[in-house]
């Protein structure tokens, strides 16, 4: 058995996290999220939960991660011997498996729109009418859905160094690159203050119970914790690297694109006369079009969905990674082949969910179609369910001593994260949780 892989640095680590986390839930979510519920005081609900509760639920993955040193499963059998919390692995690794059957759906629709941008200058008259052809289109969204899961199969397939560190060296770099200058672009358009001020001046009226909920559920799911996959990234992380300041770093990189799509979206929305709540059609519908009446606008659209693909990607590859990780058991040499299959079924499984839209849109299940059930099964569900348990073993199962060997903070703080975990976040997960299926 070859020795287990490691990052080779700290900042490869916080970049594949922070990929993890920064996916559609930031770029496309966020921006819809509080555009619907009044902008500024949703954004900063959203800081204040990231911050004071999405942190402290990350820093239990990343305790559970460095100090079992395995996948999930094997991690959580090594530190409750005898006892069912292993499940929570099996749990996260199930969930990866769903979401990722359906997220590889939206990162299609993503390439077909890059491929439309790229090759016809996606001029049209109808982005609404575009984009319900795409998506009811059976060849061409299984196609893009395949391809799509080629490229997440092909990075994952190639190791921790080699692949997934790599990949994220790159392709956030340039993530953060595209985002500044397309938010340099939309800030110079005329009467793009507008959407500045909507974004970040508070209209206290949205301060609302509903807004605080939402801006809750926003920011843990935007973290991507509940499914192991920040543990499963913890768990090749030498001992030696503090876990408090990478996960800290992982936040506020989250926050910060986060932040950058409000920017880049919202002063163009307003410049050019179009209504910031808009909906999940956002960035499908409204951002073409507004990038239509710019100079330049096709180029920056092509930016744009570049800029998309990659952060969907580094979401994928986590997920993905997750099943791998426990489905090889360390032995590394088997990592190529695991990845090719479950990335298969992972196709496979994702195929009613791609064809939701189109020949399937007439199947019915709980909560909709095949991609809203799958959708309702790990979001809804899975996650959050997930999600409690870790808080629950990470602060009322692993002994003081273990947090704070890992910790590795001051007394205080040890403390501080200590209460959260054990009371704060449980409770913030449940009311979340029925909030979601009685709203």
């Amino acid at each position: 058995m070859k020795q287990r892989e490691q990052w080779t640095s700290k900042i490869g680590f916080v970049l594949a996290a922070a990929g993890s986390a920064i996916g559609l839930g930031a770029i496309w979510k966020f921006p819809y999220m509080a555009g619907t519920n009044g902008g500024s005081v949703f954004v900063l609900l959203f800081i204040i939960c990231t911050l004071a509760i999405g942190l402290p639920i990350l820093l239990a993955e990343f305790i559970i991660g460095r100090r079992g040193q395995h996948d999930a499963v094997t991690s959580l059998k090594k530190l409750a011997p005898g006892k069912p919390w292993f499940l929570i692995g099996w749990m996260g690794l199930l969930s990866s498996f769903i979401l990722l059957s359906f997220y590889s759906v939206v990162g299609g629709w993503i390439l077909s729109y890059l491929a439309r941008a790229l090759l016809f200058n996606l001029d049209v008259a109808d982005y609404g009418g575009l984009f319900n052809a795409i998506i009811a289109n059976p060849g061409e969204v299984l196609i893009a859905q395949a391809v799509f899961m080629i490229l997440t199969i092909w990075i994952v397939q190639s190791g921790i160094k080699g692949g997934i560190e790599r990949a994220s060296r790159w392709m956030m770099p340039l993530l953060f690159i595209f985002f500044i200058i397309l938010a340099i672009r939309s800030l110079t358009l005329e009467g793009a203050m507008e959407g500045v001020r909507f974004l970040f001046v508070p209209d206290w009226s949205y301060l609302t119970g509903k807004t605080l909920l939402l801006a809750l559920g926003q920011a843990f799911f935007s973290l991507s914790v509940g499914v192991t996959a920040m543990m499963t990234y913890a768990s090749y992380l030498p001992k030696e690297e503090r876990l408090g300041q990478s996960a800290f770093n992982v936040s506020i990189l989250n926050i910060f694109i986060s932040l950058l799509a409000g920017i880049v979206i919202f002063p163009a929305v307003f410049a050019l006369g179009q209504s910031p709540a808009e909906g999940p059609g956002l960035i499908f519908v409204v951002l073409p079009a507004i990038f239509n009446e710019i100079p330049f606008g096709g180029f920056f659209l092509i930016l744009f969905f570049i800029l998309l693909l990659f952060a969907t990607l580094t979401s994928s590859i986590s997920m993905l990674e997750i099943v791998v990780s426990t489905g090889i058991r360390e032995k590394l040499e088997r990592r190529r082949t695991a990845a090719w299959v479950f990335g298969l079924l992972i196709f496979i499984v994702g195929i009613p969910s791609a064809l939701s839209f189109g020949v399937l849109s007439d199947v019915k299940l709980p909560g909709g179609t095949f991609f809203d059930f799958a959708d309702i099964l790990t979001s809804r569900i899975g996650l959050p369910i997930g999600a409690f348990l870790i808080s629950i073993f990470a602060g009322h199962v692993l002994t003081t001593a273990e947090t704070d060997d890992e910790l590795r903070m001051n007394p205080f703080m040890n403390q501080a994260w200590k209460f959260i975990v054990r009371f704060i976040a449980p409770i913030a997960i449940i009311i979340i949780f029925i909030a979601s299926f009685i709203g």
